[in-house]
């Protein structure tokens, strides 16, 4: 077989998801919304008037919420793949063409950063809109928000082409990406948790990404190491995802 070039098939795989995306968009607005809007109203009914670090309590809530968004609806493409696995049987089709597994990989991963953008974008827009301050444009903001999704992005693919059918995928969902959500700083600050619970939880990607958006909309410096961290575990899990299409296509 023909040595294929590095991200061969990018393009086609992101374009079929975009399709995809477009032909679900009505729907799939309101999936975007009515998670974090149920928390948004909830968490900020209950706060009220409360204040974190100086801070509005709803400057607070909506730069985490945005957080956890970006990780849900990056981490949803590992359904489709799954989908495509194991009941449309499109896999073998996909592993058929002519497209590099690191071109496979690299789609995919796109197409749920692209989800996870509009998501948040869609969220922001509606904190705005409910009189939520901050710089909800800065570059800093955006660009934690975006690591997380290529993180997560790249974890849900590599997941999704490792696990053995639908019930170990949604296991995954249920005991690490929901509790993530929880307890990643997202509605609250860790510092409120047990300092041992706090340093474990900041081994994780998503506590990282909240801070650098919360400190990006309040105009305060972006902790580079955060971002670096997050740069450095979307590339390892986005290597595990070019090494698990390598692995579907021998078997």
């Amino acid at each position: 077989m023909k040595r294929l070039r590095p991200f061969a098939g990018l393009f086609p795989i992101f374009y079929r998801e975009l399709l995809v995306i477009r032909t679900r968009m009505p729907k799939q607005l309101f999936s975007w919304l009515v998670s974090p809007l149920l928390y948004f109203t909830a968490f900020t009914c209950a706060m009220g008037d409360a204040e974190v670090a100086g801070r509005p309590y709803g400057e607070f809530l909506l730069p985490g919420l945005a957080a956890m968004v970006s990780m849900t609806q990056s981490w949803a493409i590992a359904a489709d793949i799954n989908i495509a696995r194991f009941y449309w049987r499109t896999m073998d089709e996909f592993m058929a063409c002519p497209l590099s597994a690191s071109g496979y990989a690299a789609g995919e991963v796109l197409a749920g950063m692209f989800r996870a953008a509009c998501a948040c974008a869609l969220v922001l827009a509606v904190g705005r809109l409910a009189g939520i301050g901050g710089n909800l444009l800065a570059p800093g903001l955006w660009a934690a928000l975006m690591l997380n999704a290529f993180f997560f992005a790249s974890l849900a693919c590599a997941t999704a082409l490792n696990v053995r059918g639908h019930a170990d995928q949604a296991m995954l969902a249920n005991f690490v990406i929901a509790p993530m959500g929880f307890l990643g700083g997202t509605f609250f600050p860790l510092d409120r948790l047990p300092a041992w619970a706090g340093d474990i939880l900041r081994l994780l990607p998503l506590p990282h990404a909240a801070r650098a958006m919360r400190d990006a909309s309040a105009g305060l410096p972006v902790s580079l190491p955060g971002l670096a961290g997050l740069a450095a575990g979307g590339v390892l899990a986005f290597l595990w995802a070019v090494a698990s299409v390598r692995k579907v296509r021998e078997q």
